[in-house]
């Protein structure tokens, strides 16, 4: 079943000369459960391209259908509440809050949307990260790889529709890379989630089930 579809996807940033097309008119579409990889060099438009998927960053033309939503149809409160139910988002940057514990961290979806964290949910997720005994401990007093699995962790709080990641391994070294790597499969896998990565690493898109390459704002094996 079709999850996410991109129809004519375009965004333009300047006017006359100085015009920049950072995504150039891209269709395509994703499965229900399928890992999705897109490579493309620094510049190529991968993050731009993200953003609109995530429905953070509106297109100058074109379509993002999730779950047969067009989401950028929405004002932007709907688009918000339906970007934090329904949209995961793994940066390079972890972007934890210092003051709150991992499980703050990762249940914070929740409480920002008015909701209880499905407390089952919590400590499967934290058996599946390897964070059941660091639950309580703050950002600063976790290693990079433990706050990268902090940030998945709560991207899948909500059970989202996609997980989006943005270099998820980035700022990683090689073995907490590969740990990271080894986590998205397994989220993949064990929780059928749907999964949409942004990478240069062509070791890492090889997990994936299929590998999209975006250059110079065009997007080709589809």
């Amino acid at each position: 079943m079709e999850i996410l579809r991109t129809e004519h996807l375009t965004k333009k940033y300047g006017k006359g000369e100085n015009q920049i097309i950072a995504v150039n008119d891209v269709s395509f579409s994703v499965e229900q459960g399928e890992y999705v990889a897109v490579v493309g060099s620094s510049g190529s438009g991968k993050s731009t391209l993200m953003h609109m998927l995530g429905g953070v960053d509106r297109p100058t033309s074109g379509r993002v259908l999730i779950e047969n939503n067009d989401i950028y149809q929405m004002n932007d409160d709907n688009l918000a509440i339906f970007r934090r139910r329904q949209v995961g988002l793994i940066y390079q940057f972890y972007n934890l809050i210092p003051v709150l514990t991992v499980e703050e961290n990762m249940t914070l979806p929740c409480e920002l949307d008015g909701r209880k964290p499905d407390k089952g949910l919590v400590w499967e997720l934290a058996g599946v990260l390897g964070l059941e005994k660091r639950m309580s401990a703050l950002p600063n007093e976790l290693s990079g790889g433990q706050q990268q699995r902090v940030a998945i962790g709560r991207a899948l709080i909500t059970r989202p529709a996609i997980l989006l990641a943005d270099e998820p391994t980035g700022n990683l070294d090689t073995s907490a890379s590969n740990e990271v790597a080894e986590l998205l499969k397994i989220s993949n896998q064990k929780f059928k989630q749907t999964i949409i990565m942004i990478t240069h690493n062509l070791e890492l898109a090889k997990q994936a089930d299929r590998v999209l390459t975006i250059e110079d704002g065009h997007v080709s094996n589809c």
